[in-house]
């Protein structure tokens, strides 16, 4: 679960009660990542408005399963195979392809994205893997490399905020502890369109 006290669903009153019955899935199913911020629901709350409106929100023109992958390379990058094993599961359930997510999962374990990926996405793979290892290499240039690929300087800060939430969220995981332990793989807030829904499905 984590290294430090959850409060469990059961268990939850008031505020953090309100919260949890936001983000609830199935059988009232609480992701750990989760679970992990209940000693402190503010920063739940933060946590969900983040996540839920740089991957999940109708105003992204970057396809999700693009995002999605720019996650699991992030998370590949920092070891947070709490966050890979999730968010490849969704990849694949977004898909709908096993065998072409099995492929990109291969190319990013083996940092070889070229190998599956080529043009905007490639180009935004390799802006992930400098932000995420080396962020204060970035430069005008990767900027303007991603400008020549046809890629939007809204779909940049897009791809910029994905990037900056899995960092963020590796290291929840990673600091706290938080393994995979009773979770249900691949779950998300998925009603792009309601900002405000944070049901888990």
């Amino acid at each position: 679960m984590s290294w430090i006290k959850r409060i469990s669903y059961q268990a939850a009153t008031g505020q953090l009660k309100r919260i949890y019955d936001k983000i609830k899935g199935e059988n009232d199913y609480i992701d750990n990542i989760l679970s992990a911020h209940s000693l402190r629901p503010n920063t739940l709350t933060g946590h969900m408005a983040i996540y839920k409106n740089v991957l999940h929100n109708k105003q992204n023109t970057l396809d999700k399963s693009l995002l999605e992958t720019l996650g699991v390379y992030v998370s590949i990058l920092n070891g947070c195979n709490y966050c890979v094993e999730h968010h490849y599961a969704g990849l694949k359930r977004l898909l709908k392809d096993d065998l072409k997510a099995d492929n990109i999962y291969q190319a990013l374990s083996n940092s070889q994205p070229e190998s599956h990926f080529s043009g905007k996405e490639l180009a935004l793979l390799r802006y992930a893997e400098i932000l995420t290892m080396k962020p204060d290499r970035v430069e005008e240039e990767q900027i303007n490399h991603l400008r020549s690929q046809g890629i939007s300087d809204g779909e940049i800060l897009e791809a910029n905020q994905v990037i900056s939430y899995f960092a963020y969220a590796n290291r929840t995981v990673l600091g706290l502890g938080v393994n995979l332990k009773g979770d249900v793989l691949g779950l998300s807030p998925n009603d792009s369109d309601d900002p405000e829904n944070w049901n888990h499905s």
